[in-house]
């Protein structure tokens, strides 16, 4: 399945983590930049709010869902197992860290925090030795730091730039840095993965959870309209 499904006024992509992978493949092999997101409930539900940032995400090469709600939200969808496992498990993110690791890709890290650095970069050290993490940043809605992340990614001659970052602070930097970035992908993973994610504490498990249900009945009330 290729077709592009919506939600929330959101164009994203149907590929199987296998079609997905073969994408990002051939963007691994070409210039410029593309751009791939892993769209979450949190940032389709800002989205919701924010047509700019609805306008930036459909400029993005591959938009691909992080959550399995995200395709639970297309009733011809959950027929799926298959793809609904991939997403839940992050087949795709797996299979594209084995191929950077595999092939000795060097990588530059987005974050928001100390803590996130940390994490993120143990994770891959441990997991996936062979990427070779050139250099990380910290960027944040207050101290974007464009110009300087742009010198340091392009001094280090990446493949690839991975961003753990909220929305919309990724979108915005891709898109005003896209034809800046000497790298062949950019991924936007936000705050899906489990080693950046700081959801430990009670608290943030409450705001996801009434941040899904609140996307559910919005979803439920686009299907009623």
């Amino acid at each position: 399945m290729n077709e592009k499904i919506s939600v929330l006024d959101v164009a994203i992509n149907g590929y199987t983590a296998k079609k997905a992978m073969k994408e990002t493949v051939d963007y691994m092999h070409t210039e410029p930049l593309n751009i791939i997101e892993m769209v979450t409930v949190d940032t389709l539900m800002y989205a919701k709010e924010e047509p700019e940032l609805r306008e930036s995400m459909s400029q993005l090469d591959m938009v691909l869902p992080g959550e399995k709600e995200i395709l639970e939200g297309r009733s011809r969808i959950t027929t799926d197992r298959r793809r609904l496992q991939e997403v839940e498990e992050q087949t795709y993110l797996r299979m594209f860290f084995r191929y950077l690791h595999k092939n000795h890709c060097r990588v530059f890290l987005l974050v928001e925090t100390d803590e996130e650095a940390q994490a993120f970069y143990k994770f891959l050290n441990e997991s996936y030795a062979g990427i070779q993490i050139t250099g990380m940043a910290k960027v944040s809605a207050e101290d974007k730091g464009d110009e300087l992340v742009v010198n340091a990614v392009n001094g280090d001659e990446v493949d690839c730039v991975i961003a753990a970052l909220s929305a919309p602070i990724r979108e915005e930097f891709a898109e005003n840095n896209k034809h800046l970035l000497n790298a062949r992908v950019w991924l936007g993973v936000g705050k899906m993965l489990k080693m950046t994610r700081q959801d430990g504490s009670r608290k943030m498990r409450f705001v996801r959870f009434m941040t899904h249900r609140f996307f559910k009945r919005e979803i439920q009330k686009n299907r009623k309209e």
